[in-house]
């Protein structure tokens, strides 16, 4: 007898399944294959929405956004801090041409934009362009800033991996 899906993963185990294939089936957009590839890919995995083998109207399915050991500039991720683990999950809107203060991340950090356009641009001008559905590994440790170029708010829920009591952002200058 097969257990249930929900029973094995619980209420936010489940959750967060379905907002995985939620974002992956707005993945499809046309825009899969236009991340840039990082400066080295020796020795790293990088890889952009896979689906998953054998999927029928019965079968829970899950697409592979991303899976890499870098960031979306090329950089390797630098190793999870020590101490107590603390995970965060944001759901950001920024507003139709709005821009982000320039910052960085201390922590590791992936995230999905789920409506509109966003456009990331690290401080020595590397720069990534997202529409909805788009997955990012984001840049830690480095100054960049983002910005809306659309005619409609955009939306990002962004999952970091820090530290309890470490900022998940950090305003350049600060």
């Amino acid at each position: 007898m097969r257990t249930p899906l929900a029973s094995i993963l619980g209420p936010v185990g489940l959750a967060a399944l379905l907002l995985a294939g939620g974002c992956a089936a707005r993945h499809d957009n046309g825009h899969a294959g236009q991340h840039p590839a990082p400066a080295s890919t020796q020795g790293s995995t990088q890889t952009y929405a896979q689906p998953s083998p054998q999927a029928d109207s019965q079968t829970v399915s899950s697409v592979q956004l991303v899976r890499s050991e870098r960031s979306w500039d090329g950089a390797l991720l630098p190793a999870y801090p020590q101490g107590q683990p603390q995970v965060t999950i944001l759901r950001i809107t920024i507003p139709a041409g709005a821009r982000l203060p320039m910052h960085h991340h201390p922590v590791i950090n992936a995230g999905v934009l789920t409506r509109g356009q966003l456009v990331v641009t690290t401080a020595d001008g590397k720069e990534l362009r997202l529409a909805a559905g788009d997955p990012i590994v984001e840049v830690v440790n480095t100054p960049h800033q983002g910005f809306n170029p659309g005619d409609e708010p955009a939306e990002i829920i962004v999952f970091y991996a820090g530290q309890d009591g470490a900022p998940l952002a950090v305003k350049q200058g600060q």
